[in-house]
């Protein structure tokens, strides 16, 4: 593994160490360091460390890993989170985050929300930044109808959309879980999380955002000097 992936696994392992408790229902994230906290939880219910956790996974590529490592899911119609842990493409000082690059932000959105101020942010040392959008676009999910006057509807906010492709070649537009395109929206720095968020969600067509405000409880960040663990006042 990379120097940085040992950091990501670091965070995760940390971030269940510190607030999965046994009998917790417990939001799982999707992204390569939120794969971290799924092993982390599925060694400790094997060890008997944890006992009687479930999970409600944010998309179909963690429910399959939690499958393979036999951690039991649930719906959220079943059992909303107690704490939700999550990677994140940026952190705020002010503890907001842009997620959403790992093609899951509706999910991990309404997952996020329905725990309250539940939401754990696990990062790598990369991740804190002192102004969101200087680096990673917020990304936008979007109903396909139409996207093309979204897209337009977006740009007018002050940044440069770009449709998410994938497959091999990059050729077919990303689908998501739910049917969706996402948009990768480029702004130079979002000095305000809270009245962009809002903005976005005004546009038509416009299904969610990876602007994350007003939901995070904590962020664990690993990095060359350890593990730091910040919790929200």
């Amino acid at each position: 593994m990379s120097q940085t992936d040992d950091f990501k696994r670091d965070a995760g392992y940390a971030a269940v160490d510190r607030f999965v408790e046994s009998g917790m229902t417990v939001g799982l994230g999707t992204g390569s360091t939120a794969e971290w906290v799924v092993r982390r939880i599925s060694q400790g219910l094997e060890s008997g460390s944890l006992k009687k956790i479930i999970g409600v996974p944010t998309s179909e590529r963690t429910a399959q890993l939690a499958g393979e490592l036999g951690v039991p899911m649930t719906s959220l119609a079943r059992s909303r989170p107690d704490v939700v842990l999550d990677g994140a493409d940026e952190i705020s000082p002010a503890f907001e985050a842009i997620k959403g690059l790992g093609g899951a932000l509706l999910r991990e959105k309404i997952v996020a929300a329905s725990s309250g101020r539940s939401l754990v942010l696990v990062a790598d040392e990369t991740k804190p930044v002192e102004v969101l959008g200087k680096v990673s676009p917020v990304p936008v999910e979007v109903e396909i109808f139409g996207w093309e006057i979204t897209a337009e509807d977006l740009a007018s906010l002050g940044c440069t959309v770009t449709l998410r492709f994938a497959g091999e070649d990059m050729s077919d537009p990303y689908i998501t879980d739910g049917g969706h395109y996402t948009l990768d929206c480029r702004f130079d720095g979002v000095t305000d999380p809270e009245a962009l968020e809002t903005e976005i969600k005004r546009i038509p067509g416009a299904l969610e955002c990876g602007l994350f405000v007003g939901l995070t409880k904590a962020a664990v960040v690993a990095g060359e000097n350890g593990v730091v663990v910040t919790e929200r006042c």
